[in-house]
């Protein structure tokens, strides 16, 4: 029998008592759209991630969004992040008007590099880019520095204390990418309360889903709160049909929600669970020839949305074949930077402008890892993976 990726269905058996009761209340009394377990959901998601504020949304995308809405984000405005990430993080600055200057990785952690942040805002400030690369637009118009997204990729927080220090020495609005991240800490502090503002995906992968689209922003900014709650209804004012700002559609469903309540309790066990699944992972592939094992540093918790292997020794295709020839199932995250894509062709990047990035394109590789995965199942993984690199 096939090994899943991730396997859904062992959460749902487990949970399914409560999932169906929180569901079935919902069906119920019938308030579909921001019904009351939204605004329970929105104080348990605040509580949890340490925060004064979680505004949920329709998707992890439109909690990107929301804030650099919200903070008037648009042309003529440079907004930093990694090319090594999904679409959505730069999709919504570029959907805004503003311009995507992206900026290379640390190979150990794949999360932006502070050292680079610094580079790349003293090149726009400069038009120079010969300090570091930029979009064609950073050098045929004066862009105004605005915001960085870091992304905590693969469920790790970034280094934010060297990003802070950038954002505050140049007035840089962090918002930070937690779709992956959630449940992540960084020194003590939970992912999603690391910036100005955090947005999560609740995504059905991610470590904490539902069973569709949605998302949220977590922030401490209660004026921010507020124009966040107007945003996701048309810019809705005093009622409904009072609409002060241009706004979006973007509320989570009640149905959402509920799911979302009766998983929440069981997540910090689950999050016990993914990290003795990495260790795991660690231990039986320690020592593999051509293989790097993911890093966390000291001070931070990894969410483990993914265990990602580098195989820079090794032919990717011919080992993700291997492994499919034995049952095990394996991902790319993310097989082309955003800096080659066709969608962001106009920002004038050639492939090499940032080499870590597209290193790390060529040679990632993501194994099957969530909070039900047996020893047993890992073994075979392990073995399979083994048997790989030897072919």
């Amino acid at each position: 029998m096939p090994i899943p990726f991730i396997d859904l269905k062992a959460q749902f058996a487990v949970l399914e008592p409560e999932i169906r009761r929180r569901m079935d209340a919902v069906l119920a009394h019938g308030k579909f759209i921001m019904g009351p377990e939204v605004a329970e959901l929105e104080t348990d998601l605040a509580a949890f991630a340490g925060v004064r504020h979680a505004v949920t949304c329709a998707s992890g995308t439109d909690a990107l969004l929301m804030p650099l809405l919200a903070w008037g984000i648009g042309p003529g405005d440079a907004v930093f992040t990694t090319p090594f990430t999904f679409i959505a993080t730069a999709e919504v600055i570029a959907l805004l008007g503003a311009t995507p200057v992206f900026v290379d990785i640390d190979p150990r952690t794949y999360n932006i590099d502070p050292a680079r942040l610094e580079l790349a805002v003293a090149a726009v400030a400069a038009q120079d880019p010969t300090l570091h690369p930029l979009p064609m637009a950073a050098m045929t118009h004066k862009l105004k520095p605005k915001a960085v997204i870091p992304v905590d990729l693969f469920g790790l927080p970034a280094d934010y204390d060297a990003l802070a220090a950038t954002a505050r020495k140049h007035g840089l609005l962090v918002l930070e990418d937690a779709a992956q991240g959630f449940g992540g800490v960084y020194k003590g502090r939970k992912a999603g309360a690391l910036g100005a503002a955090g947005a999560t995906s609740f995504f059905p992968a991610k470590p904490l889903g539902c069973f569709g689209d949605g998302g949220a922003v977590f922030t401490d900014d209660d004026a921010l709160a507020d124009v966040l709650r107007s945003i996701r209804v048309h810019g809705k004012g005093g009622h409904k049909y009072d609409n002060v700002r241009i706004g979006l559609n973007c509320r989570l469903d009640t149905l959402q929600a509920a799911v979302l309540l009766a998983k929440l309790p069981a997540f910090p066990g689950e999050l016990d669970a993914r990290d003795a699944a990495a260790a795991r992972y660690d231990a039986g592939l320690a020592g593999l020839p051509g293989l790097t094992l993911p890093v966390v540093p000291e001070g931070c918790r990894c969410a483990w949305a993914q265990y990602t292997l580098s195989l820079s020794g090794h032919d990717r295709d011919a080992v993700a074949a291997s492994l499919r020839e034995a049952g095990v199932p394996s991902m790319v995250y993310y097989p082309k930077p955003l800096h080659t894509q066709t969608a962001f062709a106009g920002l004038g990047h050639a492939p090499e402008d940032f080499p870590e990035s597209l290193a790390a394109s060529a040679n990632v590789l993501s194994l099957p890892m969530h909070p039900y995965l047996t020893a047993d199942v890992q073994d075979v993984v392990i073995a399979a993976v083994g048997k790989a690199l030897q072919g």
